[in-house]
């Protein structure tokens, strides 16, 4: 992988993390148009990933610190536990589970045959349908105040499906934000303060797994060889990914106080369907790297 390559990346990975898209599927797709044969690799989408939910962290600061701070304070019994902020910081934690249970569980399959493009076009559209469904039908009118452990369990294991490339972890959650009756803003909302602890679990239990080898000269050598990413090329990936990632959530927020998903579910089946062109065509590998 090329610095140019990884900038790129960076930049799809910026772009996505936060629409209903699936960033996953992109860097899947756009790492193989760049490195045909090649797949840039579950650990590399997990540990560029970091970079975008620092933006989260940057933006949300004020939020973040509150709830952490004020669930601390309760655990020491100076705030109670009916305070929402500290309902919201349990609401997290419940909600982290599912993936983090599934993402261990079945590892395997998901740096591996998960990764079938096939499975990943089927993703967008399907789950692009249950979108538009979901935004068109919820009544949206529900807020995070009244998010209760039903719903916030719900969510969590909506945002379990996005192991599968395709899904989007945002998308997944915010649809079954909207199908559950919560507004726009408070399903994305919820949906980005739900994906810190997921993203930053994975992608520093990846970056453990996989970054020690690239440090030596003869790891970074084979990886070389191997077609895979250096540590040069995901540092630079992740840097980028964080100030495009930034921005982007700047832009969504305000963009769905008063616009529908629509042209989200239009873009994901309009890439599913060229996706499936481009794969039956021979244009990709649809498990280019996904085999053991």
């Amino acid at each position: 992988m090329s610095v140019l390559d990884a900038i790129i990346l960076g930049i799809v990975q910026g772009l996505t993390e936060f629409l209903p898209v699936s960033s996953s599927a992109h860097l899947r797709v756009v790492g193989e148009l760049l490195m045909p044969g090649a797949d840039p690799g579950a650990a590399f989408t997990a540990i560029v990933q970091l970079g975008t939910e620092t933006a989260v962290l940057l933006y949300f600061r004020k939020d973040i610190s509150r709830i952490i701070g004020r669930w601390c304070r309760a655990l020491a019994g100076r705030v109670p536990q009916s305070d929402p902020d500290v309902r919201m910081g349990w609401l997290v934690i419940v909600g982290s589970i599912p993936i983090g249970v599934l993402g261990l569980a079945f590892e395997d399959q998901i740096d591996h045959g998960l990764r079938n493009l096939y499975i990943t076009a089927a993703m967008l559209i399907g789950f692009g349908i249950l979108l538009a469904l979901a935004d068109r039908l919820g009544p949206q009118r529900k807020e995070l105040d009244r998010l209760s452990w039903r719903d916030g369990i719900l969510f969590g294991l909506a945002q379990a499906l996005a192991l599968i490339p395709g899904v989007s972890r945002s998308g997944g959650t915010i649809t079954a934000g909207l199908a559950m009756g919560y507004t726009r803003r408070a399903s994305a909302r919820y949906a980005f303060l739900l994906a810190v602890p997921a993203v930053f679990a994975s992608g520093l239990y990846k970056a453990a797994k996989e970054l020690p080898p690239l440090l030596s000269a003869r790891g970074s050598a084979e990886a070389a060889a191997a077609g895979q990413p250096s540590l040069l090329a995901i540092i630079i990936a992740t840097l980028v990914a964080f100030g495009i990632g930034y921005a982007v959530i700047v832009w969504f927020m305000r963009l769905i106080e008063n616009r529908s998903y629509l042209p989200f579910v239009v873009y994901r089946v309009g890439a599913g369907l060229l996706l499936i062109v481009l794969l039956t065509t021979g244009v990709l590998d649809p498990l280019a790297g996904s085999t053991a």
